[in-house]
């Protein structure tokens, strides 16, 4: 029991040691704590003391300096107000030597309304005495003639107006006369100028082509076995080919200009391709006439450009190329009507007309030529109606269908076509009437044999001396063939005068085609 005591006493004795310890340990903390509480309260209050006066200086900047802004702007205002002040003081004065120089001229022109009245009134009064002084006078010479003032009047006004009507004859005769004469003169001024300046050369077209052949074997090939080739090429273009004893040439004879230059370009292919054979030749001159269609377009292209005229459709400019090879009395179109728009730009300059649709009226005034030649119909009126339905200027219209003065001119623009015309048409040796007619007799030959039923083609060769027709073989038999010749032939007979005697040629041919595939 003794040893539960000593070892009681022991645990308490030990327990009041340690927290003896304990306590005296925590003492000491607690103080440390303390003083570092008092130091951090001490710094952070020396922190807020100097926070505090930064701010009050922060503040008292601020101030000072919103002070200072406020200070200026006063004085701004001030400044502005003082000058406003000053204007106002400068028209106030304004004002006030304005109203003096009011007041002072009101006085002036009250001054001058009483001397005008003045004046009126004395005015009055002498018109009053002399109108006394001229009714006494009237008087006088009333009973002096004999004659009252109206009868006097009357008298003198009509002596008046014949004095006037006889100057005024006198004067209009001679300013008409004048003006006939400068006219005349001017006219003829233009025209002289207009021709200088025009030198086109001129240039008879021909009925023939010459080709030069590689050699004189050619000829026999041209011909071909029995005449084959040539008969084959005569039919298929409506030419004439002309063969003689002349080394290394042929001859291509047609009055169509057209037909025979579509002849010669597919000759000279076959020339040098070296294969001619009937199959060969139809291909070539179908190929050649097709490439001589886009040929005409780059034809009137090109007169156009020389010419300086735009925005033609392209309709119009195929037949302005189909001109090239088209001769009126041996003149060729194109070129005459080439000359005929130089002509018209030039007049037109100089009296002071649209140039541009002179030239364009001068350059299309004959384009019914192109399809004159399978019609009835004048190529003016052909021209005309072409021209209006692409949508033409009236003028040009007008210059195609009236430039022979078979109708009435709208413009003096168809007047000067009208003389460009006639300029070009009459120059020596421009053109020449036998070709004309015998191109004329040529077409009468083919729309002859071209007006029977059945007819395909028609051709006028040997100078009109052969007629060749071609048929259709499904319409025409052998039998009908043999009488549309006679038929074609009195009707030639009956409607055209011809010396000697012309040959109608009916061909009818049977082709069979299939094709292998």
């Amino acid at each position: 029991m003794d040893w539960l005591v000593a070892f009681a006493a022991g645990i308490i004795i030990g327990a009041l040691l340690i927290f003896t310890y304990l306590k005296l340990t925590s003492n000491k903390s607690l103080l440390n704590a303390r003083a570092l509480a008092n130091e951090i309260i001490e710094e952070a209050k020396k922190e807020a003391e100097t926070t505090k006066k930064e701010k009050l200086l922060e503040a008292e900047e601020e101030i000072y300096q919103h002070k200072q802004k406020l200070e200026s702007e006063l004085e701004n205002k001030r400044s502005q107000l003082m000058k406003l002040e000053q204007r106002l003081d400068q028209k106030d004065i304004d004002v006030d030597r304005k109203a003096e120089i009011v007041n002072k001229k009101e006085k002036e022109l009250l001054a001058l309304e009483k001397q005008l009245k003045d004046k009126e009134l004395y005015v009055k009064q002498k018109s009053e005495e002399l109108n006394q002084l001229i009714t006494e006078e009237i008087k006088k010479l009333e009973e002096i003639s004999g004659l009252t003032r109206e009868e006097a009047k009357q008298l003198l006004i009509k002596d008046m107006e014949e004095e006037a009507k006889e100057e005024g004859i006198r004067i209009a005769h001679n300013v008409i006369e004048q003006a006939r004469l400068e006219a005349n003169r001017k006219a003829r001024e233009i025209v002289v100028q207009a021709i200088q300046q025009v030198a086109a050369e001129q240039s008879v077209e021909s009925t023939v082509s010459v080709i030069t052949l590689p050699n004189d074997d050619m000829k026999g090939r041209i011909i071909g076995r029995e005449g084959r080739n040539i008969r084959s090429f005569e039919m298929v273009t409506g030419v004439d080919v002309i063969i003689d004893d002349t080394p290394e040439v042929v001859v291509l004879s047609s009055y169509n200009s057209y037909r025979r230059e579509i002849a010669k370009k597919a000759l000279e292919k076959l020339i040098s391709d070296g294969r001619i054979h009937p199959a060969r030749i139809e291909e070539v001159v179908e190929k050649t006439a097709q490439e001589m269609k886009e040929e005409l377009v780059e034809i009137g292209e090109q007169a156009l450009l020389e010419i300086g005229v735009h925005g033609v459709p392209t309709e119009l400019v195929e037949l302005l190329g189909k001109l090239k090879y088209r001769t009126s009395y041996g003149q060729n179109v194109l070129n005459h009507s080439m000359e005929v728009a130089y002509l018209c730009g030039i007049m037109a300059a100089e009296l002071e007309l649209d140039v541009r649709l002179a030239k364009r009226a001068g350059i299309l005034h004959d384009i019914g030529k192109a399809v004159e030649m399978f019609t009835e119909e004048g190529h003016d009126k052909i021209g005309a109606d072409l021209l209006r339905k692409y949508g033409e200027h009236p003028v040009v219209i007008n210059a195609a269908e009236a430039h022979h003065n078979e109708r009435e001119a709208i413009s003096p623009i168809t007047l000067l076509v009208s003389a460009a015309d006639t300029i070009s048409g009459s120059r020596p040796g421009a053109r020449r009437e036998s070709l004309e007619s015998f191109l004329k007799r040529m077409v009468s030959l083919e729309e002859i044999a071209k007006s029977f039923q059945g007819v395909n083609k028609t051709y006028a060769i040997q100078a009109g001396r052969d007629v060749r027709v071609i048929v259709e073989t499904s319409e025409v038999d052998d039998l009908k063939a043999k009488e549309l010749a006679r038929q074609i032939a009195k009707k030639i007979q009956q409607q055209i005068e011809f010396p000697g005697s012309i040959k109608v040629t009916v061909i009818r041919e049977y082709r069979a085609y299939d094709y292998a595939t």
